[in-house]
């Protein structure tokens, strides 16, 4: 019998925990992703795409194709996937375990200005700078669009979601970026304003180093919080920690009437 673990992925650690999975004898390994990215990179054992209709409709698939296990590895920012599966291995009795990478800290030099949403990144702008790098992705930009008075530069893996801010530059770039990349960027575009998400990693952090460097203010949005009673691990070895595989298959709860 073999252990089914589904991970919700998305992310770099969620493509690197599939890997070390699948690998495993015994174990069977289906990737989730939203399909929010067109060519989203090559991933180890089943993969599907698209939602699972809210909390009742992941109950009902992890029920289904009689998984073990759930390890969420998403964005730290897709809140709403990580509610949905609390509930739902909370209504099927799988163990979760949720992969968060480490969140940036700022350090001496660094001026940011944390706060807990986009749309609160956005009122806190005008009094901080003119010319914004935006790199938070290519949703909720609409948090930004009344603000017809700023330039902004977008950056984003796929094309921006409208509506945008009138004056917008779009940049398509995908991460890890050197200092040097960052450095280039900000000068370039003459930016005197970065906003980002608190996404953690080092992919992406070097834009941090390169605004300390350039002594430029950074409004940082903080991470949703996690689900009541959700403790995260930081890594791959983390979840192998928390999961059992040697007995996962053998306490598969009783998928209930098909």
């Amino acid at each position: 019998m073999s252990t089914h673990i589904l991970v919700l992925g998305g992310t770099t650690e969620a493509r690197l925990l599939a890997a070390d999975l699948a690998a495993r004898p015994g174990v069977r390994v289906t990737t989730s992703l939203a399909g929010r990215v067109s060519r989203p990179a090559a991933l180890e054992g089943d993969v599907r795409i698209g939602g699972f209709g809210g909390a009742e409709g992941l109950a009902d698939w992890l029920r289904e194709h009689r998984v073990d296990a759930v390890a969420d590895a998403t964005h730290p920012f897709a809140a709403g996937i990580t509610a949905h599966a609390a509930r739902a291995t909370a209504a099927t009795g799988l163990p979760l375990v949720v992969l968060r990478r480490p969140g940036w800290r700022p350090g001496p030099g660094d001026r940011w200005h944390s706060v807990d949403s986009l749309e609160a990144a956005a009122a806190l702008l005008p009094e901080i700078g003119r010319r914004v790098l935006l790199t938070t992705g290519r949703l909720g930009l609409a948090a930004f669009a009344r603000l017809t008075e700023l330039h902004f530069v977008v950056r984003s893996v796929e094309p921006p979601e409208p509506p945008m801010p009138p004056d917008t530059v779009v940049v398509a770039a995908r991460g890890p970026f050197t200092l040097a990349d960052e450095s280039r960027l900000l000068r370039a575009h003459r930016i005197d304003v970065l906003v980002t998400k608190d996404s953690g990693g080092a992919a992406t952090a070097a834009k941090l180093t390169a605004a300390r460097e350039l002594g430029l203010p950074v409004v940082v949005v903080r991470r949703p919080a996690l689900p009541e009673g959700v403790t995260p691990v930081p890594d791959a070895a983390g979840v192998l920690d928390r999961l059992d595989l040697d007995r996962l298959g053998l306490d598969r709860p009783d998928p209930g009437p098909r």
